[in-house]
């Protein structure tokens, strides 16, 4: 590999080629070498921006994190709009339609990356609690507007469609169409939906 090529946001170049590995071979198929030739740079490109691939897979996954709390925002601002079955159906399509679930895998795969996030992150699974807050904080603002039941039990119902969510588009060859995403979140709201 040449090492004189310049490289526009080696971060996000990296973290591109990373999420292709992912989403082609898994997490068994992710490794610095593999990330750099995918990205077509020196490998040696990767570990003066990282201090070793650990290192660089939680920098992926606190990236992929602070795009779910822009989801999030977005998600928040769509209360009182559209349908509550539409919205979250909108925003589970996002979010596992993307490298999310790949990302969960990885978490889960690599023994000493849970660990190293854990010492910052110390409960749950990241990127499923963030996902899960997400979910909370919508159906809190839609209960607040009366569009779910005001005795909506949101701290569990958060959790279980992101869950439900997340077994839907895990494993697939390809994600599940719009109808079967909107079935699956009705049947989890059905008995706290207000419209």
């Amino acid at each position: 590999m040449p090492t004189g090529v310049a490289l526009r946001d080696v971060r996000e170049q990296l973290f591109g080629a990373a999420e292709r590995i992912l989403l082609r071979a898994g997490p068994d198929a992710l490794t610095s070498r593999a990330v750099t030739t995918e990205a077509g740079c020196a490998k040696g490109v990767l570990h003066r921006h990282f201090t070793d691939f650990d290192d660089f897979l939680i920098e992926l996954v606190q990236d992929r994190i602070t795009r779910i709390r822009l989801q999030a925002d977005t998600l928040y601002g769509a209360a009182g709009t559209g349908t509550v079955v539409g919205n979250l159906a909108d925003a589970l399509t996002e979010l596992f339609g993307s490298v999310a679930v790949a990302i969960v895998s990885l978490v889960i795969f690599r023994d000493e990356l849970r660990a190293r996030l854990r010492r910052t992150q110390p409960t749950g699974i990241p990127m499923m609690r963030e996902a899960a807050t997400m979910v909370a904080d919508y159906l809190s603002r839609e209960r607040d507007l009366g569009r779910i039941a005001a005795d909506a039990d949101i701290d569990t119902l958060a959790p279980t469609v992101i869950g439900a969510g997340h077994l839907s588009f895990a494993d697939r060859t390809a994600p599940p169409d719009a109808p079967e995403v909107h079935r699956m979140v009705s049947t989890v709201l059905a008995g706290v939906l207000r419209q």
